[in-house]
């Protein structure tokens, strides 16, 4: 059995090998290697369209879009729609492909990956997965909707030629991975923080738990919400980016009056994986219009340019240039040049927080829901183990500090740790 970690942004496959080492997948890239696997499609233009098309998985399919000049049909951020009910199925270039397929074909280069580097037969995965879903469009987090997204990600997998697939919570996988330097016994709050989700498990670590016949013994309780990097992005997008696209500015009424620019058109570019839906004919028409009868038209005018020429992604990446520049310094640039009008401004870390203040309440309100179910005084845990592309935010990591003690606060590989986990338990389960 191998460890899958399909993420919202990025994935991994590892698995154990027979000298008891745990080895990940590696991928080409154009500066070489990769154990990170973009969550990212790519079907390009030139597609022969009498035929189902083909698509690009991976790093590779982001280097064909920018290839293309930004053509072709480039989806990411899928795993968000597992729980949705309304994301059924898209249509690309005149072929009909159901969620799962697309996930699927995400998940068959990871597949083929392990087969071919690590000597596994690809039959068994162990799936990451995290606590509760992303809720989808219909914003419902609840039983019955991870009860859906979990029978889409096993149908996903059996797509991708799996016969076997079981499922692990992500903060669980994790804390299999930080088990492995321990030579004593600890209670540790695990902290995942994905691309789409936030995911937290409070857990008994150590040599007198590591070889329990039953690891969910030590596990005292998980919890999690649907907000990580990408809602973080969103902030910025919100706050920095779509103003310059129009938003907060005004339009002239049939009436002759002002009305402002309808807001459910900037929701749509806080989600990436949203943005493409803004390309709909009849969205196109509404943007034209709107264009119209702005009071600053050439704005509207950007927006329509970042939709119909399907920038997202390049977007996305001067976005998360400048959040992750803001980890490191205490103003960094945002610059966005891929349109005629040139988007740009200086951020500071101040603003960053501030934007981030509501998605930070719903974590420390999901952490304390966590310990009082379990109760556990914060002064009992031991560690604070904290992993993924976004524990590096220094406001999260101050979230973390407050509340438990800046030296309980331990770090690792943040991209792969869940991935090495699922490996470690995938052995376990043979």
């Amino acid at each position: 059995m191998i460890g899958l970690d399909f993420g919202t942004t990025n994935s991994a496959v590892g698995a154990v090998l027979p000298d008891g080492r745990c080895a990940l997948a590696s991928f080409p890239e154009v500066d070489g290697t990769t154990t990170t696997f973009r969550s990212v499609l790519h079907f390009p233009a030139e597609s022969d369209r009498r035929q189902r098309v083909g698509s690009v998985a991976g790093p590779m399919a982001i280097q064909s879009y920018l290839d293309e000049g930004c053509d072709g049909r480039f989806l990411q951020s899928l795993k968000s729609h597992l729980a949705s009910r309304s994301f059924t199925e898209a249509w690309i270039f005149g072929w009909k492909f159901t969620l799962e397929e697309l996930i699927g074909r995400i998940l068959t280069p990871l597949r083929e990956a392990a087969r071919e580097q690590l000597g596994a037969q690809g039959d068994s995965v162990l799936i990451g997965r995290p606590v509760h879903f992303v809720a989808g469009r219909e914003r419902r987090e609840d039983a019955e909707s991870d009860a859906h997204a979990e029978g889409r990600l096993r149908a996903a997998a059996y797509s991708a030629g799996f016969e076997h697939v079981e499922l692990e919570y992500e903060p669980v996988a994790a804390a299999s991975e930080y088990e492995r330097g321990l030579d004593h016994d600890e209670l540790v709050l695990i902290g995942d923080f994905g691309g789409g989700t936030s995911d937290f498990c409070l857990v008994h670590l150590g040599p007198s738990f590591r070889g329990a016949a039953d690891r969910r013994t030590s596990i005292l309780g998980v919890d999690g919400i649907g907000v990580a990097g990408d809602a973080f992005d969103g902030r910025i997008v919100r706050h920095v980016v779509a103003p310059r696209l129009g938003r907060g500015t005004s339009r002239r009424s049939m009436e002759g009056g002002e009305l402002p620019m309808p807001s459910w058109i900037y929701a749509r570019l806080e989600r990436w994986e949203d943005v493409s839906f803004l390309a709909a004919p009849k969205t196109m028409e509404t943007l034209q219009r709107l264009q119209r009868e702005a009071d600053e038209p050439t704005r509207i005018e950007s927006l329509i340019e970042l939709v119909e020429q399907d920038l997202g992604y390049l977007l996305y990446r001067a976005v998360e240039a400048a959040k992750c520049g803001l980890s490191d310094t205490d103003s960094t640039p945002f610059v966005f040049d891929q349109l005629r009008r040139r988007l740009g401004c200086e951020i500071r870390r101040e603003e960053l927080e501030a934007w981030l203040t509501p998605h930070l309440d719903r974590m420390a309100a999901c952490v304390d829901r966590l310990t009082e179910r379990c109760g556990v005084e914060r002064d009992d845990v031991d560690r604070v183990f904290l992993t993924g592309g976004s524990s590096r935010v220094p406001c999260v990591r101050n979230l973390f500090a407050s509340r438990f003690g800046a030296d309980k606060l331990r770090g690792g590989r943040e991209l792969t740790t869940v991935a090495r986990g699922l490996a470690l338990l995938a052995a376990e389960r043979g």
